[in-house]
Order: structure tokens, then sequence, then C-alpha cells
């Protein structure tokens, strides 16, 4: 069963701090130059709780300081607790990649752990063991979760919409639009009838982690240790839950995009050898002029194919290669990398682990890396279906690395969950 609960929520005053200026993407997206320029954004930035000033790892032991700057952001009144648990709906508010509005709809609530052999909570993707390690340490030092594991859930008939619209129909603070154009409106759910519904209704459901993995597994490892060192530890104990989101897979707003391949190495491909290394291919071509016609490209030759095997090749060369076949049940991303990857490059997963392949985060981002001499081939794909995911994870397996793109990004700095149990 999941089981979400109503938790006390740590965040920013809005009287002393600008929240447009304190958020910031997550974690483990922010690149070095991002990293130096929003450490200087504001005295008070969310950069400050989740990284260290030093981009060089080995130079960190522990997070002794973000704790100690944790600490005294709440004494200082920076930071307040709210007074009574709740659940927080969040709406987003932002363009999407046709550059039309969107709005997405979901809410934080505090759930309780779960290992994935119990089929409550599943992951999409493997993790890796340093990041873990290195948010296990953060962890251990500050006793809270400063960002919230994205998590999908089923809801194809839009139950809770009514519900969730209803809650951000009450008063709340004026919307915050982050650097990125995104505008966040957040609202307490304390009602005892709608947080009950809630509960109720993700109860019977699992969910899916969309974002995260590290997080939840590294809070998995951290409630293994406080009950071996707390024995006694009630079923209550805040350890045994982790800061959440949750978005309906299948609402409009909810948008899974593509991520997109990048080949580093070449030469790339002469026409003979695509031919011969993809057999029973079909092949479509069009002439490119530049990086920037892309985008439109794929919308009008490759997003019409979502529903067979397709990607399209660009290697720079003024001619966009669109290759289609009929599905067969097997996940496209999956087809992607053996018949292409590794059956044209060469690349098989261990050689993607180790840096034989890039993930821009936009179809210009690639297009623009290969015609700066950054890369061999950009392979742009189509993005997978929710039925993709929650098929393949109710099998109990895992997409391959870097299949969803799940936008926008949950910021951080919003909501801060403290797994103290200070009055």
């Amino acid at each position: 069963m999941t089981d979400i609960r109503p938790f006390r929520a740590l965040r920013y005053d809005p009287k002393r701090v600008d929240l447009a200026k304190v958020l910031v993407p997550p974690f483990d997206v922010i690149s070095a130059d991002e990293r130096a320029r929003l450490w200087e954004r504001d005295p008070h930035c969310a950069i400050r709780l989740e990284l260290t000033r030093e981009i060089d790892e080995e130079a960190r032991t522990d997070y002794h300081e973000v704790a100690e700057r944790l600490g005294e952001w709440r004494r200082s009144g920076v930071l307040v607790r709210d007074a009574q648990p709740a659940f927080y709906a969040l709406r987003q508010r932002f363009a999407g990649p046709d550059g039309s509005r969107v709005e997405r709809v979901g809410w934080f609530a505090a759930l309780r752990l779960e290992d994935y052999e119990k089929r409550v909570v599943r992951p999409h993707e493997r993790t890796l063991a340093a990041p873990k390690a290195d948010r296990l340490k953060l962890l251990r030092a500050t006793r809270a979760n400063l960002s919230a594991v994205f998590f999908l859930y089923e809801d194809r008939e839009l139950a809770l919409g009514p519900l969730l619209a209803a809650a951000l129909e009450a008063p709340a603070a004026a919307p915050v639009r982050d650097a990125d154009g995104v505008e966040h409106t957040l609202v307490r759910v304390e009602d005892p009838g709608s947080v009950a519904a809630i509960q109720r209704f993700l109860a019977g459901r699992p969910c899916v982690i969309a974002d995260g993995h590290h997080r939840y597994e590294t809070a998995l490892q951290y409630r293994d240790e406080r009950l071996r060192a707390e024995p006694g530890a009630g079923e209550d104990a805040p350890f045994r839950s982790i800061f959440a989101y949750f978005a309906n897979a299948y609402a409009p707003g909810t948008l899974l995009l593509p991520i997109h391949r990048v080949i580093r190495k070449g030469p790339a491909p002469t026409d003979a050898a695509w031919r011969e290394r993809l057999a029973g291919w079909e092949e479509r071509s069009v002439a490119v002029q530049g990086a920037e016609e892309i985008p439109a490209l794929l919308a009008r030759l490759l997003e019409p194919l979502r529903h067979r095997h397709a990607f399209a090749a660009d290697d720079g060369s003024g001619k966009l290669r669109v290759f289609v076949r009929a599905a067969d049940g097997e996940l496209g991303v999956r087809v992607v990398h053996r018949e292409v990857l590794e059956g044209v490059f060469g690349i098989d997963e261990a050689a993607v682990r180790d840096g034989a392949v890039d993930f821009p985060k936009s179809a210009l981002a690639a297009a623009r890396q290969v015609r700066a001499g950054r890369g061999a081939v950009a392979i742009y794909l189509n993005p997978l279906e929710p039925e993709d995911v929650f098929r393949v994870t109710a099998a109990g397996e895992l997409l391959p690395q870097k299949s969803t793109f799940f936008h926008p990004k949950l910021p951080t700095g919003l909501l801060f969950r403290s797994l103290e149990t200070d009055p």
C-alpha cells in the first residue's frame, strides 16, 4: 500500500527572501558554470544547502558546513516550519516544446519508504554508487530532505483533478516565477476530507520514480542505519518516510519528453553503412541547412511516427535521416540502443556509461553540438508514452539510461522536510 501523510514543511519566509532568487534546479543538472553563478545570486540561495562551493568532489569530506548553514537559517527565521502538517498542492505553468502554455498540477507529501521488492515504489532506471554516497553524507549531516523525489501515479480518469483544482483556488502566496520562466503556485491542503481522499486514492496504486532514484535509495540506506542505531524507533519515525512529489502521468500537463543522444566520436556512417547495418528499416531523408531547423523537422517528420519504431540521425552534413519500421511491442528506446548505438556504432551499455554518448537537454542543443564538432552524430528519439513507463516497471524491468525527461524539473527551495522532531 502506498502510504502518504501530511507533514510540517520547512520553507523560506517570503518576507526575508525573494523566492525567485533562491529557487534552483535539481542539484544533478546544475553545471559547474551554473553552480558558481547560482552560489553568488543570493546569500540564501537553496544551492547552498544542496551543494558546497567546491566543484572537486574529493575536497568534500562531509557536509558539516551545510548542516550549520541550515541550522543558522532556521534560528534566524530565514526558514520557518509550518505549525501544522499538510499536503502541499503545486501548480506549475510553463511553455511547452511548441511554445503553448501548459499547466502541471501535483502535490507534496511524506511517503513511507518501501523496499523495491514490495512493488509499491517502482524504479525505472539504475543508480550509481558515487551519487548515493554523496547524498548519504548530506542526509546524515543535515537530517533533512532538501529536495523531493518526483513520483508518477496512474489516474487515467483524472479523478483527483477537481479536488486539486479546488485546493488551488484557496488563498495562496503570490505565484513565483523562476529563472526559466516557470510559474509556481503552492498552497496547503489541510482539510481532513481532502487529505483523506488523496490518501485513499493513492493507497491502492503503486508509484513510479520519475526523478530522484539516487535520493530514494539513499533514504532507504539511511532508514536502515537509523533503525540499527534506534531499534526502538516507532513506525512514525521521520526517517521512515521521504519528501515526495506526485504527478498524474496521464494528465495533459505531465510532459514526458525525449532525451536525445549524441555519439561523441566518429566517423559518421556512410550511406552504404546505414543501409547495411539497418536492414529492414525504411529510410527517409530531408535537406537541412542549420541546427535551428531541427526541432521543426522532428515535429513534422518524427513525431507522427510515435507508435512505430523510429529515430532520426543527423551528422551535420546537411541531411536529416529518418528511419522507421513496424513496432513489435518492444520498447522503442531499447531497440535504438541495441540496433543503432550497438549495431551501427558498436557502443554497448558499458561504453554508454563510460561516456561514449552525450545526452543533451534538447534537440536543438544536440544539433548545435554536432555542428560545433563536439559529436559525430545526433540520434533524435520520440518520447515514451505513460503506458510504456508503467508497463515496463510493472514487469520489474528497468528502462535504458536517460530514457525520459520530465519537464519541467522540480525546483529545489519551494519546500524542505526536516527529519528532526522539534516542536
